[in-house]
Formats: structure tokens, C-alpha cells, sequence
């Protein structure tokens, strides 16, 4: 009796302990887009609290399907799901913050922002069209920039992907063409070039191949130094990719509870307006309750202190108006934080 009274209070202590462990951890997966600050977020709020974030950086597709399964206590993806979808998969959604999907380069010789492009060349580069640097629609776009007769090797997501998402949905709606052979989504049927796992597989692909081009959030072009391209936007004019051209794109974004957060960002108007932004978003099921408030926590003191790292890697951080109704919508839905 005794040896089986000491085997139940070091079960039960183990047993605490894993508790204890496990209200410790918050436990994501998703998007690669958002990697960069949710890790920066998560150190911050680690020293503060001690509750340590374990994310996996395995792409939007991946994140969505992890909270399906309940495997995870949050998702992230960057394609927001409509609100028919979220009722259906009894999940809730919010922004987290907002950044830019850039077309980056590996060419001798040139350097971040000599390049110009448009919809145009971007689409027919990844359809497979325009097959050399030295095309005609490339050169008449870069008068004065010397550009090989090299052929071009594009890059692109090989999962399910939300930065693969906003780069389609852009395309579709700039692209006729593009909109009707590829269409747009986290996965799509590629008519050329090479797959590349996550926005680090990407980024380290464009680095180490020469004449190659890739698309990443551009937190991973100021880490890796990469030579991004100047994007011709929806009023003609070429802009280059920084905080304030992806402030201006979601400068009159009108992201509403009642809608669930829903919204895209891309070929937005405006002079400045940088033309492949999007917002990252979190998806919690509603049959997670007490993982939600541990997330809801997190998001709260990011929302009231994650703002420099933010601006440090290059989102853009949400309004504190929208911040306020996002909280809003997450005590409505009972999450109690």
C-alpha cells in the first residue's frame, strides 16, 4: 500500500508539473510571412512573463490545417478566411499586423531598387512568358539598366502559403491572363519555375542562384540584404517598398468585426501605395476556450508593446482604433483575458 501511495503523489506531481509546463507554453503554427515578429514578440513577452512561444513557421496552408485539428492553441494565416468559412470551421479571426510581399532578385551587378516592374511583366515572368532578363518589356521598363540575355529561373512557394496568396490575388486582379490560367490562393497550379519550402526557403533559394526571382515578405529582405524590385502601382507610379508604402495601401482599409476582420490589401490606390500588401491574421476555434485566453493575452500585450519591433522589422503596425475593436470582438465572442 505504501509503495503504492508513493507511486500516486510522484504520478500526481508529474502530472502537475506537466500543467504547469504546458500553461507555460503557447503553442502556433502558420504563416512564415509573420514569423519575424511573432518570434520578436514572443521574446519580449517570454522575459515578462515567462510563457514561451512555440511557433512553427510551416506556411498559412499548414496553420489552418493545425488549429482544424486542434493541434495548436492559434493558426496564422495571411489569406483571411471568409466569414461563410470561419462559421463553418467554428474559428474566429483577427489582423495582427500589416506588411508588404516583394519580388526580389539575384542579378550581377544589380542592386535593391534599380529594377522596375509592372503587373504585367511580373505575371507573364511567372507564366513563363518572358523567359530572358534581357526581354523587351523588361528593358523598356529599365531604360539604361544592363540586363544579361540570361534566363530567368522563378521562384515560388512549394505549400500552402498566405504570401503566396496575397502574390496570386494580386496578380489575379491586375492579370486577366494570370486570373484565368492560375488563378489565386495558398496553392496554386504553377506554369513555371521551381518550388521552395517557406519564405526562408524562398529567400535562401533567390541568394544562392544567380538570375533568379522570388517573392517574400520584405522582413526577409532586410535580414538576407536581397535586392528587391520598385513596383509599378495602381496610379502609375513606381514605388519602393518600406513601412510607409504599406501604411499607405491599408490607409483606407475598413477592417470590420462584422465581417471578421475579412479584407485584402492589394492594388491599393493611391500615389504611394505599395501594390502587394496584406494583413497577417490569427484563427482561434471556439472549441479552444481556455487556449484562446492564453492567445488573447499574448495579442493583448502585443497590441500595447509590440509596436517598435514592428516597425523595426517593417510591418506596419494596426491602428490602436482597430486594435480596440479587435478586443472588442474577443470578449463578445467570450474569450475572457
Amino acid at each position: 500500500m505504501k509503495r503504492l501511495l508513493t507511486l500516486f503523489l510522484v504520478l500526481t506531481a508529474v502530472f502537475a508539473f506537466g500543467l504547469a509546463h504546458a500553461d507555460q507554453t503557447l503553442n502556433g503554427a502558420g504563416s512564415t510571412f509573420a514569423y519575424p515578429i511573432y518570434s520578436a514578440w514572443a521574446y519580449d513577452y517570454s522575459k515578462v512573463t515567462g510563457v514561451k512561444l512555440n511557433y512553427q513557421s510551416i506556411g498559412s496552408g499548414g496553420g489552418i490545417q493545425q488549429i482544424t485539428n486542434k493541434t495548436v492553441d492559434f493558426g496564422a494565416s495571411d489569406a483571411p478566411l471568409t466569414p461563410t468559412e470561419l462559421k463553418q470551421k467554428h474559428f474566429l479571426q483577427f489582423p495582427t499586423v500589416i506588411g508588404g510581399v516583394v519580388p526580389v532578385v539575384n542579378i550581377p551587378g544589380i542592386k535593391a531598387g534599380q529594377m522596375k516592374m509592372d503587373s504585367d511583366v511580373l505575371s507573364k515572368i511567372y507564366l513563363g512568358e518572358i523567359k530572358y532578363w534581357d526581354d523587351a518589356r523588361i528593358k523598356a521598363l529599365n531604360p539604361g539598366l544592363k540586363l544579361p540575355h540570361h534566363e530567368i529561373t522563378s521562384i515560388h512557394r512549394s505549400e500552402g502559403s498566405g504570401t503566396t496568396a496575397i502574390f496570386t490575388t494580386y496578380l489575379s486582379a491586375v492579370s486577366p491572363e494570370w486570373k484565368s490560367k492560375v488563378g489565386s490562393g495558398t496553392a496554386v497550379k504553377w506554369l513555371s519555375g521551381i518550388g521552395a519550402k517557406g519564405s526562408e526557403g524562398v529567400a535562401n533559394y533567390v541568394r544562392r542562384v544567380q538570375y533568379s526571382i522570388g517573392y517574400v515578405e520584405f522582413s526577409y529582405i532586410l535580414q538576407e540584404h536581397m535586392a528587391y524590385a520598385l513596383m509599378k502601382n495602381k496610379e502609375g507610379r513606381f514605388v519602393a517598398p518600406t513601412v510607409q508604402s504599406f501604411k499607405d495601401a491599408a490607409g483606407k482599409a475598413d477592417f470590420s468585426p462584422a465581417k471578421d476582420f475579412y479584407l485584402w490589401l492589394v492594388d491599393a490606390p493611391g500615389k504611394t501605395s505599395w501594390p502587394i500588401a496584406g494583413g497577417t491574421f490569427i484563427l482561434l476555434s471556439k472549441d479552444l476556450p481556455q487556449a484562446n485566453v492564453k492567445v488573447a493575452k499574448f495579442f493583448a500585450w502585443a497590441f500595447k508593446n509590440g509596436d517598435p519591433s514592428a516597425i523595426r522589422l517593417a510591418y506596419v503596425p494596426l491602428p490602436t482604433s482597430l486594435k480596440n475593436k479587435i478586443l472588442t470582438y474577443l470578449r463578445k465572442n467570450g474569450i475572457k483575458f
